[in-house]
């Protein structure tokens, strides 16, 4: 076997202005994950976390970035490092190995699947709905599956009107009480309001309203560089019959497109989190996307 290339992990010394740019000059292909924008590493620092931010370069040259969440003493990374696409996966073992032997205790759920000795796998592979938003608007519409555009036809043409939303709060809170009905949780509303807060132009929130004003769906999507995440969806009856939510996620497609985003994470597909919401996602035309293993990751 040849001699492994010197590596080095340190901390990126750079703004969160700088670990976007280089994230892009990295990876300029393949947007990041929100959890690795540097906005949410900030975020989680004001929120008491601990963030670190590593770079790993191999012969002088960058090859890795990885944004971790600190609890305890442990690091979460979660959706990273984001890699050179030609990096091979040996050198890629070695960059979490490295990670882990400068940070400490590591858990981490990489981008795409990765395994090999030292990578402790936890928790089995889970996918994403990965929507490209390249191709023009015609295509992306004959991309959705036919009973999805039906439901966005009928939608259209029972006059429901879709719009910015400039009060989330109400949004949040139909969120909430649906995360309690469904029995799971997520990020707090503390989190969306401080990035509403802190870059209110990377938050596109919706709202669908009846010609009477009543409103029956929204959604709210975080903007990263070119890409975005679904991140808050919440429909009313009406608005599950009237199929208010397939016209919000279309015109949100078509905002964040026109905006340069290049896909849209609509979030996990697997099956425990309920057939019907997975149709529905992969009915956009949307792609599955298997992310790796939840891995403990031993010193190397």
């Amino acid at each position: 076997m040849a001699a492994m290339k010197p590596l080095r992990v340190m901390q990126f010394p750079g703004s969160d202005d700088s670990w976007n740019r280089a994230l892009r000059a990295l990876a300029p292909e393949h947007p990041p994950a929100v959890q690795q924008a540097a906005l949410y590493g900030t975020i989680a620092a004001a929120r008491g976390r601990r963030c670190l931010r590593l770079e790993a370069t191999c012969q002088g040259r960058r090859v890795a970035l990885a944004q971790m969440i600190g609890r305890g003493g442990l690091w979460l990374l979660s959706r990273g490092p984001v890699f050179a696409p030609e990096l091979g996966i040996w050198i890629r073992r070695a960059v979490l190995r490295r990670i882990a032997r400068r940070a400490g205790l590591v858990l981490m759920t990489p981008e795409n699947p990765l395994a090999g000795f030292g990578l402790i796998p936890l928790i089995t592979p889970r996918h994403h709905a990965h929507w490209s938003l390249l191709p023009d608007a015609h295509t992306l519409r004959a991309g959705l599956v036919g009973k999805w555009r039906n439901r966005l036809a009928a939608a259209e043409r029972a006059g429901l009107c879709v719009e910015p939303e400039p009060e989330i709060e109400w949004l949040l809170a139909s969120d909430a009480a649906q995360q309690r009905a469904r029995g799971y949780r997520a990020l707090p509303p503390s989190f969306t309001l401080a990035w509403a807060d802190r870059s209110p132009a990377d938050l596109l929130a919706l709202r669908v309203a009846t010609s009477k004003g009543q409103r029956i769906a929204g959604g709210i999507f975080l903007l990263h560089g070119e890409g975005a995440s679904y991140h808050i969806g919440w429909t009313g009856p009406e608005g599950r019959v009237s199929g208010a939510h397939n016209l919000m996620l279309w015109q949100a497609a078509l905002w964040l497109k026109a905006r340069g985003i290049r896909q849209l994470d609509l979030g996990a597909v697997d099956s425990e989190d309920g057939a019907g919401r997975m149709h529905f996602k992969l009915g956009t035309g949307a792609k599955p996307h298997s992310l790796g293993a939840t891995m403990w990751v031993l010193p190397g």
